[in-house]
């Protein structure tokens, strides 16, 4: 199977982990199920496209995307946590 790695904000690299995907939607609220879901859904999108590596912001508008079809609250918490903790605009940064 081929390795895909996410390109970090800062440019460095990272093999990609599904079950960061499937922690951070737990922190957002989501339920283990719909966690693992999503990042499934997302694993097998980047999967698809053949590519060997994603950005960290492209993996964040689709985790995002995901999380917003399944329940609004659990996008707003996953915004509000990045905008508090990490000091990261993400709406913005992803328009």
């Amino acid at each position: 199977m081929t390795t895909i790695y996410v390109v970090k904000r800062d440019g460095s690299k990272e093999e990609f982990a599904y079950e960061k995907i499937v922690v951070s939607c737990l922190k957002a609220g989501a339920p283990l199920d719909i966690a693992r879901k999503i990042a499934k859904i997302v694993e097998a999108k980047i999967l698809e496209s053949g590519a060997e590596e994603v950005t960290a912001r492209d993996l964040t508008r689709m985790v995002l995307g995901l999380l917003r079809k399944e329940n609004e609250e659990w996008y707003r918490n996953w915004v509000v946590f990045d905008r508090a903790v990490k000091r990261r605009r993400t709406e913005e940064e992803l328009k």
